[in-house]
């Protein structure tokens, strides 16, 4: 198995190649993030390791130019910055997983080892449905290429919608996922937050089915 790592710490890359050569993989390295990024693009890894602040480019920069580049090679983030919307971050950009320094060398290899098991099938950033697009790390939404102003509470609405097209999606599980459910929250609010969402991207969009929930609408366009 081919592994890159984008490292420019020049020791902690010399430990990582020694480690996961002596474990089988066939190990290339790059120290500032250009020359990771030309790497990726023109060698054929099973993975990815990259560290997120890098000299020229950083980690996040990377992923998100393979992923628009239309590279779905399995990717893993280092980083020193062990916060949540940190780790979000990074998985937002298009990163399959993410791991924090000083990290564990049998985490790191397990997490390698799962990663080169999926297959590299197409995980796209934005996200959509007919002519509804969302972009998870900016929070975007445009209908028909037209941005479309949000609440916070409404976007929550829709992204939760937006990852299961054409599925049935009942109002307790809104409830549940969108709002803290343990909090006594009235179950009507749900069907409040989907008109509001309804009006912003057309109403053929989202559709109520009796008795069960809420469906977005593949194919369905204003």
């Amino acid at each position: 198995m081919q592994v890159l790592v984008v490292e420019d710490n020049a020791r902690l890359a010399r430990a990582l190649r020694r480690g996961l050569e002596a474990e089988g993989f066939v190990v290339a390295l790059a120290d500032d993030g250009p020359a990771g990024l030309e790497a990726a693009r023109h060698g054929q890894y099973d993975v990815l390791v990259l560290d997120i602040m890098l000299p020229g480019m950083s980690g996040y920069q990377i992923v998100r130019t393979l992923r628009a580049e239309g590279s779905w090679v399995p990717i893993l983030l280092l980083s020193a910055k062990d916060g949540e919307y940190d780790q979000a971050d990074g998985l937002d950009a298009g990163a399959d997983d993410y791991l924090t320094k000083p990290f564990s060398y049998v985490v790191l290899l397990a997490k390698l080892r799962a990663l080169v098991r999926r297959e590299a099938i197409a995980r796209p950033t934005v996200l959509r449905v007919g002519d509804l697009s969302f972009d998870p790390a900016s929070r975007e939404i445009t209908v028909a290429g037209r941005p479309v102003t949000m609440t916070h509470r409404e976007v929550s609405l829709l992204e939760y919608l937006i990852r299961r097209p054409g599925q049935v999606v009942s109002k307790v599980d809104l409830l549940d996922h969108v709002w803290d459910a343990a909090e006594g929250t009235d179950p009507n609010v749900v069907e409040v937050y989907v008109g509001y969402v309804r009006r912003k991207i057309g109403r053929e969009k989202l559709e109520t089915v009796r008795g069960a929930g809420y469906r977005l609408v593949r194919g369905a366009s204003t």
